[in-house]
């Protein structure tokens, strides 16, 4: 995803800019761009205008849902005492019309909002490439990934592939950041890809066979399987996991090494666990000092706004950052 700085009101015009070229490459009609620089606009001012500045994410979405334009607006400002309220239109703290959030929330075909006095906004909203039925926020899986500031290229991957017998997920986080970075997360996409039936850690033996000719990487795959109690886990390097279940975390364990280079023990962990539990992985762009007990009724948000929330208060300036977020229900 793009990281759009938005702090004063020259900043509006990039994020227009932005969402409308975004939306062009992904084949958007001309009405639809057109809504996808309304609501680039509309967040950005936001930002500015009650967020005291922020960011605004802007990407392209690809899930069970269909595919679109992604936008996650962040701030830590003064945050929302009525949500509600504030999406009514005519509804204004700064003198302005107050249409801002509820267009928005028209134009969007997913919209979800978490916000609190005093700890600021993320806010959601997803435009399908074509008029799609609205989808609520119980959604079953949601990433993002950013690159490391002045990159073109984020250097960590991601994938999770969904079926009636589980799931199974993965985050890679090339080492360093930058293109040999995003080769070696690329190498080790395409041996998650081919090897959907292995289990972790064959799939982690096979990339660090396949991984030699590129920089290295660190590696977390994780594999679920319905009716089976149990998250077994094989990581190699600073990728971090985390399995919440009611009002208990546990983080799950990653050996040392770097993939494609030296691992010296690459082996499964198993987690007990029953539906339903959330799952987080994320590369080490991501402080792992995390808790979602500070963020009331986040946990029933979509997964993107949990990541987004994440990335805002706990990522690292000076790196890649990737969060993963699953829901699991057990259904």
């Amino acid at each position: 995803m793009d990281a759009i700085a938005v702090s004063e009101p020259s900043q509006i015009g990039d994020a227009r800019r932005s969402a409308v070229a975004l939306s062009t490459r992904l084949g958007f009609g001309q009405t639809r761009v057109g809504e996808a620089g309304i609501v680039a606009t509309e967040l950005a001012t936001n930002l500015v205008k009650h967020g005291g500045g922020g960011q605004l994410l802007v990407g392209g979405y690809e899930d069970e849902t269909g595919n679109g334009l992604e936008f996650l607006s962040l701030d830590q400002g003064q945050g929302m005492t009525n949500i509600a309220a504030c999406l009514e239109d005519g509804y204004s703290t700064s003198g302005t019309s107050g249409t801002g959030l509820g267009a928005v929330g028209r134009l969007a075909t997913v919209f979800d909002i978490w916000s609190q006095p005093g700890r600021g906004t993320a806010l959601l909203a997803r435009l399908a490439a074509r008029p799609a039925q609205r989808a609520g926020p119980q959604a079953r899986w949601g990433a993002l990934s950013v690159a490391y500031p002045g990159e073109s290229v984020c250097g960590d991957g991601l994938r999770f592939s969904d079926s009636a017998e589980g799931f199974r997920m993965m985050v890679v986080d090339g080492l360093g950041h930058g293109i040999f970075a995003a080769e070696a997360s690329n190498a080790a996409v395409r041996v998650f890809n081919q090897m959907p039936e292995a289990s972790p850690t064959a799939t982690v033996e096979a990339m660090h066979q396949a991984m030699h000719k590129t920089r290295g990487a660190a590696v977390g795959v994780a594999r679920y399987v319905m009716g089976v109690p149990e998250i077994r886990f094989c990581g190699v390097g600073n990728i971090a996991g985390a399995i919440i279940q009611g009002d208990d975390m546990r983080r799950m364990v990653s050996h040392n090494g770097t993939i494609g280079h030296t691992a010296p023990r690459i082996r499964d962990f198993e987690y007990p666990v029953t539906a339903p539990f959330l799952m987080v992985m994320a590369s080490d762009g991501l402080s792992t000092s995390w808790s979602l007990d500070q963020y009331p009724g986040l946990r029933g948000r979509h997964p993107v706004l949990i990541a987004g929330l994440l990335y805002r208060d706990f990522r690292r300036a000076r790196d890649d950052v990737t969060v993963l977020v699953i829901r699991e229900n057990g259904a």
